[in-house]
């Protein structure tokens, strides 16, 4: 039972201190779940946030019920899912009462602002903290940097779909243990030193 009592706190702390969502809440969730409490390794954490990218929900809903899953089962899955929610519906439900009435006033519109650059600033450190693990540790480094560049392009020059860059990029990721990595040149050589 202590351990539900973590786990919802652990998550409750996460949803209430997170301002913009989803990707917004990773950086927390990594401090939280792989730094603090030691619940998942950040590989886990990468598995967890890969899958939760392409399942139905928000990803931060989806790492935590994977989290609790992973603690407690069935019961350690409904903790942490709430857990992240609660906050969220507790604020919007109390700022929908008087939001209308202030969201006009230019100092609403820039504490909005400045929390939309520090969401911005923790994303951008996750990008980094995470690459490094990948392009580092990873016998497939340079495939995966290809995807990378690939996938970055489409997004930014390109008129194509969030998903299908999803798809196409773990469809990629797999062509290593489908053809044998000794096949393809541009990933011979093992890991990047």
């Amino acid at each position: 039972m202590k351990i539900l009592w973590k786990l919802f706190a652990s998550f409750f702390k996460t949803g209430l201190f997170t301002f913009g969502g989803g990707y917004a809440m990773l950086p927390l969730l990594k401090a939280e779940v792989v730094e603090k409490q030691k619940w998942a390794t950040e590989d886990e954490l990468l598995d967890y946030f890969s899958i939760g990218q392409c399942t139905p929900g928000i990803i931060a809903v989806n790492v935590s019920t994977f989290c609790g899953y992973k603690l407690k089962g069935v019961i350690g899955a409904i903790t942490a899912t709430t857990a992240i929610i609660l906050p969220s519906l507790i604020i919007i439900t109390l700022i929908a009462a008087v939001l209308e009435k202030y969201i006009h006033l230019p100092t609403v519109a820039s504490a909005f602002a400045g929390i939309r650059l520090g969401v911005t600033a923790l994303l951008v450190n996750l990008i980094f903290d995470m690459g490094k693990k990948i392009f580092t540790k990873n016998p497939h480094w340079r495939l995966h940097a290809i995807i990378f560049a690939i996938a970055f392009a489409l997004l930014m020059f390109g008129d194509v779909s969030a998903v299908l860059i999803v798809i196409m990029a773990a469809v990629f990721g797999f062509i290593p243990e489908l053809f044998g990595k000794n096949k393809i040149p541009f990933i011979k050589g093992g890991n990047k030193k």
